[in-house]
């Protein structure tokens, strides 16, 4: 017979599902409707560029607040109403008709997704430990599930004659039902009182040395820098460098993002076997292998093997350091998961930045031997995620 325990366990799980598809859905969502935007708005390519630079400060902005608060307020009051933040800021989008107001609304939407972003990404951590086994990555494929559902919707509403404020508008409304209705089933918050010595000395935890987070956070900024290049600059290069049709050329990105979807839902499995630290060391392994095919085959059906063998290997990687953040110290789950995070993400919206620039030296193909090396970099730090010994330090009293 199912405990009360069991069943709430349970239910913790699949609501952090519902928020990772709500967070993916609603930034997918936003993506299908930045040509009418832009088109409304009346900017150039270069200047959406620019705007898209606004989302990603306003997310990191959004991320270090929502993992203090985490740590702060509990995950089960951060998470809905970040929840509920982010889906009402989409709708300012949609809404905008001069620039600085797009400028405005990105900052703000990106500040709603980062905060939603991390407070999930958190109790995603405290749902993995209460399970006491690796369930992080199913979360983060499910978020790869919810840019799909984006992709549905996002067409049904321009085939049916939707503009972006009719779409968006809608979504937000369901989006704060969905927060809203979610929020029951989320874990209350871990008591973090300080543990008391043998003795009955108080015990000061040792907080996950510093220096162990900033580098799982580096980590996370060469991993996702790769995934950011990926999604820039994949369909250009079967398109530019060999010589595809744009039919097939689009092929390039479908295949990372499914086999990235697909090992997401395996990894946890294979973590669970072999640990986290064989998921980042033969992920990153694999995903060098590939790009580096990618960047040397002349071949269209080679280059498309090395993407599919990229988006298999990065797959697992990103949620092993997020975890291993999490877990590091139960008091700063929250702000550590963020730092991470944080960092990660300005390596994600670099990536194809530093791609294009490199251009200008050498061909397309070639750039991608820097991911290459990034990855390689990733494989042999993968030591990183070997949870260090718990040594509680005792404070000394002096009567």
């Amino acid at each position: 017979m199912v405990s009360r325990m069991e069943r709430a366990l349970h239910a913790s799980r699949v609501v952090t599902f519902v928020y990772f598809v709500l967070n993916g859905t609603l930034l997918g969502l936003w993506v299908v409707q930045i040509p009418a935007i832009e088109a409304r708005v009346g900017i150039s390519h270069a200047a959406l560029g620019g705007f898209l630079v606004l989302l990603g400060a306003g997310a990191f902005a959004g991320m270090q607040v929502g993992g203090r608060l985490s740590d702060r307020l509990g995950t089960r009051t951060v998470v809905p109403l970040a929840g509920v933040l982010c889906s009402v800021t989409l709708v300012l989008p949609g809404l905008a008709r001069e620039p600085w107001l797009l400028g405005a609304a990105l900052l703000l939407f990106g500040f709603g997704n980062g905060t939603l972003d991390v407070s999930m990404n958190a109790h995603a951590v405290q749902v993995e430990k209460a399970y006491g086994r690796p369930v992080m990555s199913a979360f983060h494929a499910t978020f790869s599930v919810g840019g799909v559902l984006a992709a549905l919707a996002g067409a049904a509403a321009i085939g049916i004659g939707w503009g972006p404020a009719a779409t968006l508008g809608t979504a937000a409304g369901i989006g704060v039902v969905i927060a809203l209705a979610s929020a029951r089933g989320l874990l209350p918050a871990e008591s973090t009182a300080p543990a008391a010595g043998a003795a009955g000395e108080p015990v000061v935890r040792n907080r996950a040395v510093p220096a162990r987070i900033w580098l799982l956070a580096v980590l996370a900024l060469l991993v996702m820098l790769c995934e950011g290049a990926a999604n820039d600059w994949s369909v250009l290069h079967l398109k530019t460098v060999l010589g595809a049709p744009e039919s097939t050329a689009a092929f390039a990105y479908g295949t990372y993002a499914a086999t990235m979807t697909t090992g997401r839902f395996l990894a946890d499995r294979v973590s669970a076997r072999f640990g986290p630290v064989a998921v980042l060391r033969y992920g990153a392994a694999l995903a060098a292998v590939g790009i580096t095919v990618v960047a040397l085959s002349p071949w269209i059906w080679a280059a498309l093997t090395g993407w599919a063998l990229f988006g298999l290997g990065l797959s697992g990687c990103i949620p092993q350091l997020f975890s291993a953040a999490g877990h590091a110290d139960p008091t700063a789950a929250g702000t550590n998961v963020s730092r991470v995070a944080g960092l990660g993400y300005i390596g994600m919206l670099a990536g194809p930045a530093v791609i294009g620039w490199m251009t200008h030296l050498m061909a397309l193909n070639h750039t991608f031997l820097l991911p290459a090396l990034f990855c390689a970099t990733a494989a042999a730090a993968a030591g990183i995620l070997r949870p260090s010994p718990d040594r509680p330090r005792v404070v000394e009293l002096t009567s």
